[in-house]
């Protein structure tokens, strides 16, 4: 299937995004320092749009039918999800739409998270072609959130449009039938109300399975009702109604505990949301995910990586919302999987950290879940620790409850340092909490610091301070903890030494911010100042004092200093020696490598500027591991890899760790042109900027919160630097292509080769060569 033109251009102020760029010319000012955008002679027809040109090309489309999930389309909205592909065993008669939802789980706690708290399947509808299936051409719309195309049978044909509402929480799926398929029909399947886990590991002793739903009618309206074992129920409802030809299924799930309430609310959101044609449905959804993209901009000649790249910020809106629950191992799309809970010992980490750089914040569950249930953490120690400190198992449910399992059949408990069970594995909340940070410093929303991270994070290291002893060098030593997801315990393990500082280091800053005197602030600083020094051995970093790395490993948790910490960064000649060492030799053991293994050692890459190596593991992880629709799989499905590998595209094209914002750190030489606009870097600025032949043209920051602005724009020569008006601004040249520059709130900066007055209009770049569509193209 041809991909439509990549050389369409947007000039600033278009009506079409609200996004702006300064022109900088004397007589125009930015919308970022104003308000509004100025005319702009240079503006080409509305019909040249960046925005639509990347996200046509980067849809994905199927020729084929998918057979499993990891091949179909999917639909979300952070609560409700479904992917689509054919009926197992019954290919040629139906296709299968999942229905799954993030807030279904069960609620008997003395089972564990992985059985008692389990997420929860719901079943699935099939659409039934009065024919046999003969061939699908379909289309996921990037743009529209939305899946388009027909599905032909020996009988005629099925025009569908579906698409998951992203505030209704409504499946709508409208079906056109061609005559001879005027007679298909909708099935709806409840699914086993059981841990998914069961089918992999033995249950519990004295663990059921719910009891199953109950099929009803309700003037019109049918509904599955699933009661609980534990009370309460969750409840599809499902109508569908007809306009001409056409036919619309609507489909609504509801989950209540311990009160049944989920039926009443599922049969309300059916019947008001039936009386809207598909049409009206869809034009507020679209709207939504319109805005949404348009909020940041990226285009690099890597056509296979771009389309996978918006696929990814697609994919994270149909699978987040701040206000939904933190996303599980398979974000809504629940598949048979041993995992069906909430992994924090790196799985919500990575699936999180590309809202920061593409500028989504709304989509940040992971701060808003923290802080919101900072009780049930407590309640996850040990009662001895509970007064004064936090932390989070590794596996959890929605509310972060665990049930306090110590038995890694039903959950993953915190444990405690030094003892075994349950496993010690106590640094998880600090590394989540990074994430918090990151949410703050790329807003500089000081409520963000004071409201949870820094009483949280001051919790979380307390728990170490517990366990903290001096050694007989002097330097203070934690007892055994466990690295994920090495095997066995080890003294002064580097997950928990690298998490210990970070965690000291950034209280005493958030301490100073906050205006602070905080009782605990010496010891923080003797943590800092006498703890032990990470274990290294002659192969680099070690899993701890006790465990060298010495086998093939999928987690970098003995990593974590260097990313995503950036704790350590390779400033000294010994240092960048001791970081290449670790990550050549834990990439060297083949067998247990994963693909997040890949997009770790690509950020590093970046890290250490080694953009050729950063794309040669990107390549690694799409040959090897990556599906036809992008999603990912283990011994199940999980979401996080795919995810964190735009960040790893992040890490090349920007960083601004350390306070200084990097621009084009790590590009290979066969990314010599890119486009990056409204990208967010910590400081809260958004950036943009524009490479051509292997060049920066020029780089463009604008301050949301008047903090310090130092930019490595690596612009070669003499540069200038304007504001929005086309003013020159005072900078200070630091050396190495970097300046600083003093700008207050809602300010911007423009930076140049001396005497340059380059096209600053946003535009898409021209790919290097054609690539496959993600999907299931006729051509693979």
């Amino acid at each position: 299937m041809p991909s439509p033109s990549r050389r369409t251009v947007l000039a600033t102020g278009s009506a079409l995004g609200g996004t702006l760029l300064a022109t900088g010319l004397p007589a125009q000012a930015s919308a970022a320092d104003h308000g509004s955008a100025p005319s702009d002679p240079y503006a080409p027809s509305t019909s040249s749009d960046p925005w639509r040109t990347v996200l046509d090309d980067a849809d994905l489309v199927w020729e084929q039918m998918p057979k499993t999930w990891y091949e179909g389309p999917y639909l979300g909205n952070g609560f409700l999800g479904s992917g689509i592909y054919a009926e197992p065993g019954r290919e040629t008669e139906a296709v299968r739409f999942n229905i799954q939802h993030s807030e279904v789980q069960d609620h008997r706690p003395q089972f564990g998270s992985l059985f008692g708290l389990a997420r929860l399947p719901i079943g699935h509808f099939t659409l039934e072609p009065v024919g046999a299936i003969t061939g699908l051409d379909w289309r996921l719309g990037l743009r529209d959130a939305e899946l388009t195309g027909t599905l032909t049978t020996d009988r005629g044909t099925l025009t569908i449009r579906a698409l998951i509402h992203t505030t209704r929480s409504v499946l709508a799926v409208e079906v056109t039938p061609s005559k001879g398929e005027r007679d298909f029909r909708w099935v709806f399947h409840p699914a086993d109300a059981i841990s998914p886990r069961a089918a992999f590991k033995p249950v519990p002793p004295g663990y059921t399975g719910n009891p199953p739903a109950a099929i009803e009618q309700h003037d019109g309206v049918s509904a599955a009702v699933q009661p609980l074992l534990s009370g309460g129920q969750h409840v599809t409802a499902w109508r569908e109604r007809s306009l001409g030809s056409r036919r619309t299924l609507y489909v609504d799930v509801a989950h209540s505990y311990p009160k049944s309430t989920a039926l009443r609310r599922a049969l309300a959101t059916v019947r008001t949301t039936a009386l809207l044609p598909y049409d009206a449905l869809a034009v507020t959804h679209r709207a939504w995910w319109h805005a949404f993209y348009r909020k940041s901009f990226l285009s690099l000649p890597d056509a296979r990586i771009q389309r996978f790249y918006w696929i990814q910020l697609y994919k994270t809106a149909s699978a987040a919302r701040r206000d939904a629950p933190a996303m599980a191992t398979s974000g809504p799309w629940l598949e048979p999987t041993p995992w069906p809970a909430t992994w924090w010992n790196l799985n919500v980490q990575l699936e999180y950290w590309l809202i920061h750089g593409s500028n989504h914040l709304e989509l940040d569950a992971v701060t808003r879940s923290l802080s919101e249930f900072r009780d049930h953490l407590k309640a996850e120690m040990a009662p001895a620790y509970r007064s004064d400190s936090l932390g989070i198992p590794r596996t959890t449910d929605a509310s972060l409850v665990n049930g306090g399992a110590t038995d890694p059949v039903l959950g993953y408990g915190v444990g405690i340092p030094g003892q075994d069970p349950p496993t010690p594995e106590v640094g998880n909340l600090t590394w989540a909490l990074h994430n918090v940070w990151l949410s703050y410093r790329h807003t500089m929303d000081k409520s963000i610091l004071r409201d949870v991270l820094f009483p949280l994070l001051r919790k979380a290291v307390n728990y170490y301070l517990h366990f903290l002893e001096p050694g007989a060098d002097g330097k203070l030593h934690l007892p055994a903890t466990f690295s994920p997801e090495y095997g066995g315990n080890s003294r002064d393990c580097n997950y928990d030494l690298m998490l210990l500082t970070w965690g000291c280091r950034t209280l005493l800053d958030s301490a100073e911010l906050l205006g602070i005197k905080d009782e605990l602030a010496p010891r923080w600083r003797e943590v800092l100042a006498k703890r032990a020094a990470y274990p290294t051995d002659t192969n680099g970093f070690m899993i701890g004092a006790d465990i060298p790395f010495a086998k093939s490993h999928r987690h970098y948790s003995h990593l974590l200093a260097v990313y995503p910490l950036y704790e350590l960064t390779g400033d000294t000649p010994d240092e960048k020696a001791l970081i290449e060492k670790s990550l050549a030799h834990w990439v060297g053991f083949e067998g247990a490598l994963q693909g997040y293994t890949f997009t770790g050692a690509a950020s590093m890459s970046a890290l250490l500027g080694k953009g050729e190596d950063a794309l040669s593991y990107l390549g690694q992880l799409m040959t090897r591991f990556i599906q036809p629709n992008t999603m990912y799989k283990e011994s199940g499905p999980v979401i996080e890899t795919p995810l964190s590998a735009a960040q790893s595209v992040h890490d090349m094209i920007c960083q601004s760790w350390g306070d200084v914002i990097r621009v084009f750190p790590a590009l290979p030489a066969a990314w010599a042109d890119l486009t990056v606009h409204d990208f967010r870097t910590q400081g809260a600025f958004l950036l943009s900027a524009v490479r051509k032949g292997g060049r920066t043209r020029w780089v463009r920051l604008v301050s949301e919160a008047g903090a310090p602005c130092v930019v490595r724009h690596g612009i070669a020569g003499a540069i200038e630097v304007r504001d929005g008006r086309g003013r020159p601004l005072r900078f200070t040249d630091l050396g190495d292509r970097a300046v600083q520059v003093a700008l207050r709130k809602g300010e911007s900066a423009l930076i140049t080769a001396k005497g340059e007055r380059p096209d600053l209009r946003i535009a898409p770049v021209e790919p290097n060569e054609e690539a496959p569509r993600w999907g299931l193209p006729a051509t693979p």
